[in-house]
């Protein structure tokens, strides 16, 4: 059986099953920069978002006129910034501007959030076409928040992606939040449209990372021969919740069967992190739609869809609870069980190789209250397997 995903970096693990965010500090009155090209319709101050974010006071907003912004841009105070609408960070030829906080791998991100509280970035979208890096080192990453807290709110993060020759790389995340030496990041990503990325959508990474992932529309490339993509990632420590997103098309093409699979396409991946809530989710087409390799998981009212070669969902660990989900379409099994005490119930099952895969020797699971339509074998007790998720970190 093909169980593995990978996933990124970091995650607090909270226990219960209702994930409180924590309150912001309160964000002193600043002023407001203007950025732009002079005109008219814009007052600009300062012709790039680096130097408007540099003369910004603490507090303060940074509102960027309608344009192409060939730039990166690192943020270390508290601050918004906040795009007119067709606001376009696009660099040419990025360059390192970070180390990864678990791997230490050298990162370069297109917009950097780092060492702060209360970063908004708001209607501004990320676009890494013009990107330049030609190696697998430096990671590329859109928007990076790395020891820093905020929200990204009605973004849209684009081509984060390497040259076609590289795209066997482990790089290429447009959205990544991770924490290290002890440090926390908070971070909200709602209403963002992410697409066209090499490895990852959306990832938090790393105990004392901590995020709330909602209403976002998370896009693959659909079957690709290079990095394993996952369309959003919450793992190594990291808490929070996955709730009203829709996520599609993350498939690795070389997985064509359970003998042939290195690696799998993973729409939502939870690894290594525990008392996650994925809720009110829509996936559909990857290998696996809904990992979990963690314990005390809350899976409840998500609709999954079209998962080839492998599973709909896959409870990997202890204490977890899959309750109402709606699941179509599983080439193996709508639902897989390695581990104790886990809950399979009141899910909708239809067309599946198997209605409930158990791992022989898993004890306390209970599965009831399914119905299963054009699935011939409602619950089988397979022999163990390895996990091939492959998460980015």
């Amino acid at each position: 059986m093909i169980r593995q995903a990978f996933p990124l970096l970091s995650a607090i693990a909270l226990s219960g099953m209702i994930i409180a965010v924590a309150p912001r500090s309160t964000r002193a009155a600043g002023t407001t920069i203007i950025v732009g090209t002079k005109s008219a319709s814009c007052a600009a101050q300062y012709s790039t978002i680096q130097a408007g974010v540099d003369a910004a006071t603490p507090g303060g907003t940074v509102r960027v006129c309608p344009g192409t912004y060939p730039e990166q841009v690192t943020i270390a105070k508290p601050l918004k910034l906040h795009g007119e609408n067709a606001v376009v960070i696009e660099p040419t030829n990025v360059t390192a501007n970070a180390t990864g906080t678990a791997s230490g791998q050298a990162i370069a991100a297109i917009v950097l959030v780092q060492n702060t509280t209360d970063v908004d970035i708001d209607n501004i979208t990320v676009d890494g076409a013009n990107n330049g890096v030609a190696a697998c080192s430096p990671d590329l990453v859109g928007i990076l928040y790395q020891n820093a807290s905020g929200e990204v709110n009605h973004a849209a993060v684009r081509n984060v992606k390497l040259p076609a020759s590289l795209n066997g790389c482990q790089s290429g995340d447009a959205i990544l939040v991770q924490s290290g030496g002890g440090e926390l990041s908070v971070v909200n990503v709602t209403n963002s449209s992410v697409h066209d990325y090499q490895k990852n959508g959306i990832t938090a990474n790393e105990s004392g990372t901590q995020v709330q992932i909602e209403h976002n529309v998370v896009t693959g490339l659909g079957a690709t021969n290079g990095a394993a993509q996952n369309g959003i990632q919450i793992g190594f420590g990291a808490a929070g919740s996955i709730t009203r997103n829709t996520v599609a098309n993350n498939v690795f093409a070389p997985c064509t069967s359970q003998q042939s699979c290195t690696a799998t396409g993973i729409g939502i991946l939870v690894f290594q992190s525990d008392s996650v809530t994925v809720q009110n989710n829509k996936e559909g087409v990857a290998q696996v739609g809904i990992a979990i390799n963690g314990n005390h998981a809350q899976v409840d009212n998500n609709k999954v869809f079209d998962s080839m070669v492998a599973d709909g969902i896959d409870l990997i660990g202890s204490d977890n609870d899959a309750d109402s989900n709606t699941i179509t379409h599983s080439d193996d099994a709508a639902v897989f069980i390695s581990g104790n005490d886990n809950v399979v119930r009141q899910n909708t099952i239809n067309e599946a190789a198997f209605g409930v895969l158990k791992v022989s020797g898993s004890q306390g699971n209970v599965i009831r209250n399914n119905d299963s339509f054009n699935t011939a074998v409602t619950v089988q007790d397979p022999p163990a397997s390895a996990s091939k998720a492959s998460p980015y970190r």
